[in-house]
């Protein structure tokens, strides 16, 4: 791990793990934004607002960082010194055609209007998509628990990185899901 990569967990004052209490995370969110909050430096020196602007920021981007379960889960893997772009697993061949046949069958229900069928598939995805956050969480316990063989780090994460990458794919659904929604609806 170099020093130059910025730890959300950290900046926020938490333990550095996927299963995060989202109410936790909000709290400590809210409480730095209070701290660091411009109204409470106004009679500063222009160099301590500045430093606390920049706290504030850091404290922002840890959050949205920490929010979304993709991006905390590639903050854990930089935090281990793995760039998670740069690792990603092939997907398997049939994830990948189930993703093709859902985004036609999504694409024919925006054509259509059919808002019903839109929120239908909203529904199944983000129940998968819990599922797979479960499954993401359960895989960095082992890694941190030491549950895969010694010398094994690398070959533990080929799993966590499978799951992460139908994570993405997953997220990217949703959004276009939501785009759908926001259109018809």
């Amino acid at each position: 791990m170099t020093s130059s990569v910025f730890d959300p967990f950290a900046r926020l004052g938490l333990e550095p793990r996927f299963a995060l209490d989202v109410e936790t995370l909000d709290a400590r969110q809210r409480e730095l934004a209070r701290t660091l909050h411009p109204d409470r430096h106004v009679g500063a020196q222009a160099s301590e607002r500045r430093r606390v602007l920049n706290e504030a920021m850091d404290v922002n981007r840890a959050y949205r960082e920490l929010k979304d379960p993709v991006s905390r889960a590639e903050a854990l893997l930089r935090l281990r010194g793995f760039e998670p772009e740069a690792t990603q697993s092939t997907m398997e061949p049939g994830f990948l055609m189930e993703m093709l046949e859902r985004r036609e069958a999504l694409s024919e229900a925006r054509a259509k209007g059919d808002l019903p069928r839109v929120r239908e598939f909203a529904r199944e995805v983000n129940a998968e998509f819990r599922s797979l956050q479960d499954r993401v969480a359960t895989a960095f316990d082992a890694l941190d628990s030491g549950a895969s063989p010694a010398g094994a780090a690398t070959a533990g994460q080929a799993p966590l990185l499978a799951l992460l990458g139908r994570l993405r794919y997953l997220r990217r659904f949703l959004e276009e899901v939501a785009a759908i929604e926001d259109e018809i609806g």
